[in-house]
């Protein structure tokens, strides 16, 4: 595939057409002051894996609606006193997988907190939490579960369950809360947009090739899954347009990245047909935090930079958590 979006320079300014809700900040307090009412209730339980470098603990706290999440938190053995924390969500269809997948950033030194995706891991790895909420009918995938209204939307409770997860990698006794990153990549790097601009105190955000950005025009310039379930759903239910539009608009990264208050580090890739180069610098565009940067990739579709970006977070984050 080759280039099909914007050029660079039009990407460098381009501003999405996504209608930010007037209530999207009531919207939000009150869907996390919901969670609140649940007690944390975060248990970190120790885990044999063979590794020596490593410790691993099998992580459980509760959710949205109280319900339990599972997770991975990644220690460097050997070290000692309170660690800056890379707190990581998964792409599409993924879960936690298996710890020794998840060694990269305990070997940087730092600790590192991997949330399992509700719902999902039947993809391509597993995952151990479910989603015991049902929905309306929908397409298959988690696009469009519950997209009728904002309060029964799948993604309501995959961005709380993500906020739940900072505030339980911060109560860990080796994690130092005040050097928390949050890191992912296309769905995962969708929900640390979201994070980012939920949790007001992070030191860093990580959002690479992101998905759930600009659906106005995602839902329209590309045809490839997932965005490409939101107009399968819509040639059903015909009718539904503008229902779908309001609903997604309260979890549009684009609406989100004004309100972020930590340093960024975004990457896009131009000939990515599954989160279009236009989508991501939308949100990297509307991104608030003036230490912001974007790594380009020319010629890569949804892999994006892989361990070229991994490299590139390793050589920016480090400033960012270590101070």
């Amino acid at each position: 595939m080759a280039h099909f979006d914007l050029p660079l320079d039009e990407l460098r300014t381009y501003r999405s057409s996504s209608r930010e809700p007037t209530d999207f900040d009531a919207f939000w307090a009150g869907t996390l002051a919901e969670a609140g009412s649940h007690p944390l209730d975060a248990r970190f339980e120790p885990v044999a894996t063979g590794l020596t470098t490593v410790e691993v603990h099998d992580v459980t706290f509760a959710g949205f609606g109280g319900h339990p999440v599972k997770g991975w938190l990644v220690l460097p053995a050997a070290a000692t006193g309170p660690l800056p924390v890379v707190v990581e969500f998964i792409g599409y269809g993924g879960g936690r997988g298996l710890p020794h997948t998840h060694l990269l950033w305990a070997s940087a030194g730092f600790a590192h907190f991997v949330m399992d995706t509700r719902g999902q891991g039947g993809t391509w790895a597993g995952g151990d939490t479910p989603d015991p909420v049902g929905s309306a009918p929908a397409a298959p995938g988690f696009m469009t579960r519950g997209v009728e209204d904002p309060s029964t939307y799948y993604y309501r409770r995959l961005y709380t369950d993500a906020v739940r997860a900072v505030a339980a990698a911060r109560s860990h006794p080796a994690v130092d809360g005040a050097r928390t990153a949050v890191v992912g990549a296309s769905q995962g790097g969708g929900i640390a947009l979201a994070v980012a601009g939920l949790v007001p105190d992070l030191a860093a955000v990580a959002p690479d090739v992101p998905f759930l950005c600009d659906f106005p025009r995602a839902t329209t310039i590309t045809d490839r899954n997932p965005y490409r379930e939101i107009g399968v759903y819509l040639k059903t239910y015909r009718g539904r347009v503008e229902q779908v539009a309001r609903t997604l608009a309260y979890f549009d990264g684009v609406h989100f990245a004004p309100r972020a208050t930590a340093p960024a580090l975004f990457s896009a890739a131009l000939e990515d047909l599954t989160c279009p180069p236009s989508t991501v610098f939308a949100a990297f565009n509307a991104y608030a935090h003036a230490d912001k940067e974007i790594e380009v990739y020319a010629f890569n579709d949804h892999e994006g930079g892989e361990s070229y970006q991994q490299a590139a977070r390793l050589r920016w984050l480090p400033a960012r958590l270590t101070a």
